[in-house]
């Protein structure tokens, strides 16, 4: 009798020993994207693989349309995006049976900076970012946008065709996504961005507002003029929409690649932390409700819609 009770004793304990390894997450997930999104999305992705030590999370930066490109071909399983996915990328997607679901996960103030050292910035409109910054333009030095600016060339630092970044700020600044002078220092890396700005008192550059809240000791965000008075990029303005250059941002998540544990894990973890983890990140963390829908939107697997 002893030894049936010892035996079923250790069958039991075999058979806990066994479903909690069925249970236990283990795999891949690959994400690559925008730069702008891959600090929040790295901070998550740590915590994450503290509780989930044998899920490998690996996370590129070759901008948000690098990163569609693929995405829609099913390359990776997750998307960073600064900006949403556009009529040609889900036109792909749907071609290669590629769904999706949308995911906003923070909201960025496209900041426009200036070295620390730059002494005469102090505000710049709409209409002379467009002139700076517009397709063909002729604009050399600062004096060449405001007569009381100095006569010394201007250094430009932004970011590569293949960012969400660039194709929003081109959007509202040049009135075209896409459509921009070409003739600047452009990087995927927003870190090599900060550098280049930082060190020169005639360069400006943009990018997200994570970036610039991270590098107050060395960079200047120059309040923006739209209609009557500047505003700066901060919480209270990126989160209410006054800032010009607010934005949300998002991660798109591979339909079928949620059906695998440790994605579908990863993304619950996400949506948890994502608040807490944009804050961390000097990002700006949407409406609680926000979070309530797009939490929703993943446990029911709502897809988008392919226009």
């Amino acid at each position: 009798m002893r030894f049936s009770l010892a035996t079923a004793a250790l069958a039991m304990s075999l058979a806990t020993t066994q479903a909690a390894a069925k249970t236990k997450l283990t795999g891949q997930i690959k994400i690559d994207g925008s730069s702008t999104v891959f600090p929040i999305t790295e901070a998550v992705s740590e915590e994450f693989q503290k509780k989930e030590k044998d899920v490998r999370v690996t996370a590129g930066i070759s901008g948000t349309g690098g990163g569609f490109k693929k995405f829609v071909v099913g390359e990776i399983d997750i998307v960073d995006a600064s900006r949403p996915i556009n009529e040609k990328e889900a036109a792909e997607a749907k071609k290669n049976n590629i769904e999706f679901i949308e995911l906003p996960i923070a909201y960025d103030g496209l900041s426009v900076v200036v070295s620390k050292s730059n002494t005469f910035l102090k505000t710049i409109t709409m209409a002379e970012l467009k002139k700076i910054w517009e397709k063909d333009s002729k604009v050399k030095k600062w004096s060449d946008v405001n007569p009381a600016w100095p006569k010394e060339d201007i250094k430009l630092y932004g970011p590569g065709a293949d960012s969400g970044t660039f194709d929003y700020f081109t959007e509202v600044v040049n009135g075209k996504a896409k459509e921009s002078r070409t003739d600047y220092s452009a990087s995927e890396d927003d870190n090599q961005l900060v550098v280049g700005v930082k060190n020169s008192p005639n360069a400006l550059g943009y990018f997200g507002f994570g970036y610039y809240a991270t590098n107050t000791k060395s960079l200047r965000a120059i309040p923006i003029v739209k209609t009557d008075k500047p505003i700066e990029p901060n919480h209270t303005t990126i989160q209410d929409g006054s800032y010009p250059l607010s934005r949300p941002l998002y991660i798109y998540v591979n339909k079928k690649a949620a059906q695998r544990p440790e994605v579908a894990a990863y993304v619950d973890f996400f949506l948890a932390n994502a608040a807490t983890m944009a804050e961390e990140t000097k990002f700006v963390r949407l409406p609680e409700t926000m979070y309530t829908t797009a939490k929703a939107d993943f446990g029911s697997r709502k897809t988008k819609a392919v226009h």
